[in-house]
């Protein structure tokens, strides 16, 4: 009888650490990651919005894809419109930062398409668009590139504009032809601007978080995701870096540990402070939280960017 109760108990126990196994295993590998609640990304100081920078015309501009677009974002939460005025349900850290605090007499334009890689921004966009007054002052925010990458999810074989599957040899030329454009693209935009203008240029983020395996969210595989999305990343920064009047806004680095394995605490990127998910239902998008951290990381370069303005 003795022997027959160990052996009850020692049934109920591996019994217990399958169940618990199989739990975790559905936790971190299969149920998918909570979006959480309350602010998100780094905090904005608010003493640089204490002050009007100008009574000029200024015009908020909006261009290239569903990120800039707001695709997936409730009413009001883009980080464009955040960026132009806080919803009614600021978060309290928020309330009151927005550029119609530095500029009275801001606009805000949104001409960004949902869907459109980075030539549809050079030959749509830009051309539908006349230059401004010259007494008007532009903040201009791009996102650009991220559906050259994933366009149509490999269910057509890769070639420019949707590099989806393609290999790091095959998509040189696409990635070199990427940087003459966006460079194409940020001199059009300064000619729409003859009174000048500040180019917020965001890169691009990973839902990956990291990893480059595209297959845990059910899409087919792609070695070389991660070194495309380098390249493109790289050109970005070096652009960037290359001009005066545009800022770098590190869209891939504030989302890093928010994607496909939020939850997952062993791996680099991960937020114990805020192990959840960013994105939107498509991947492809931020939801709202989402959003609030992007406006931040855009407040941040405009507060760099803005610091020593001196407007009429």
């Amino acid at each position: 009888m003795a022997q027959n109760h160990v052996i009850r108990k020692t049934v109920y126990a591996l019994a217990a650490v399958a169940v618990a196994l199989t739990l975790a295993y559905a936790y971190y590998f299969i149920l998918p990651p909570t979006m959480g609640d309350g602010p998100a990304g780094p905090p904005v100081p608010g003493e640089p919005f204490e002050t009007v920078l100008s009574e000029r015309p200024v015009v908020l501009l909006g261009l290239g894809d569903s990120v800039t677009a707001g695709y997936g974002a409730s009413p009001g939460k883009a980080y464009l419109n955040r960026l132009f005025a806080n919803p009614s349900d600021e978060f309290d850290d928020l309330r009151g930062l927005n550029l119609k605090r530095w500029f009275p007499n801001l606009v805000l334009e949104n001409h960004a398409v949902s869907g459109s890689n980075s030539e549809e921004c050079l030959e749509k966009q830009l051309p539908a668009l006349k230059p401004y007054p010259v007494d008007t002052l532009g903040v201009v925010c791009l996102t650009t590139g991220g559906n050259d990458l994933i366009h149509f999810y490999g269910r057509t074989p890769p070639r420019e504009g949707a590099m989806y599957g393609a290999t790091l040899a095959e998509a040189g030329p696409w990635i070199e032809n990427y940087g003459e454009r966006l460079e194409t693209i940020l001199g059009g935009i300064r000619r729409l601007f003859p009174g000048g203008c500040q180019i917020f240029l965001a890169n691009i983020y990973d839902p990956s978080d990291g990893v480059g395996d595209p297959e845990a969210a059910r899409l087919p595989p792609w070695p070389d995701m991660l070194a495309l999305l380098t390249a493109y990343n790289d050109i970005i920064r070096q652009t960037a870096d290359q001009y005066e009047k545009v800022w770098l806004v590190d869209m891939h680095g504030v989302f890093l540990g928010h994607g496909v394995h939020a939850r997952q605490f062993w791996r680099d990127h991960y937020d114990a402070e805020d192990p959840h998910y960013w994105y939107y239902e498509n991947l492809e998008d931020p939801n709202d939280r989402g959003y609030d951290a992007l406006r931040r990381v855009f407040l941040l370069a405009m507060i760099q960017a803005f610091e020593e303005y001196v407007g009429p």
